[in-house]
């Protein structure tokens, strides 16, 4: 069986982690990088459910709440990794708008998305509940884990539950393609 090609999006507020959690889940490593990032692309093989993926993570710039969400983005993306931080009220706000732009401009009722409540290691600094992520996520109909990219703590869960929903919606859009109108 051929492997799929797939396309992921790793997107949220400055400094979440997002890159963190990509070099984490390609290399293996944890980076602790300052540098921000202007957008990285990172290739990943992996198997899930005995179906092999060839990945291609979109770490994507820090977004806020006045980000005008990149076009770019939204083509030939399956699924997007949407990452806030245990430790910023602000990050798990500006999520929320990122959400909002993304649904916009795909214009879809559901995008296959995994919400990512980041920095777990940091729990002493802890400013959102895992309740609040969890919440939202279901206000999303949308998968949440937390993370943490330091600890390689849930991190290639993230990726490959993702492209469990990716499947999912790809089975339910195949369903309904099938369906004439007379």
């Amino acid at each position: 069986m051929p492997s799929k090609q797939r396309k992921i999006a790793v997107m949220g507020y400055r400094s979440v982690g997002k890159s963190s959690l990509s070099i984490q889940f390609v290399e293996g490593q944890f980076v602790d990088s300052y540098d921000p990032t202007i957008e990285n692309t990172f290739t990943k093989s992996t198997r899930v459910n005995s179906q092999d993926y060839e990945l291609k993570l979109v770490d994507t710039a820090g977004q806020d709440e006045y980000s005008i969400f990149p076009s770019q983005y939204s083509i030939d993306v399956h699924g997007y990794v949407l990452v806030y931080s245990i430790t910023s009220t602000k990050s798990f706000e500006v999520i929320k708008i990122i959400y909002d732009k993304l649904l916009d401009i795909t214009g879809k009722v559901h995008v296959p998305i995994v919400l990512v409540g980041n920095k777990t290691d940091l729990h002493m600094e802890r400013m959102i509940s895992a309740e609040e992520g969890r919440k939202l996520a279901e206000d999303w109909n949308a998968t949440f884990l937390e993370a943490s990219a330091k600890q390689n703590t849930s991190v290639s869960d993230i990726f490959h539950t993702l492209l469990m929903e990716i499947e999912k919606a790809d089975t339910k859009t195949n369903e309904k393609s099938n369906c004439s109108i007379s």
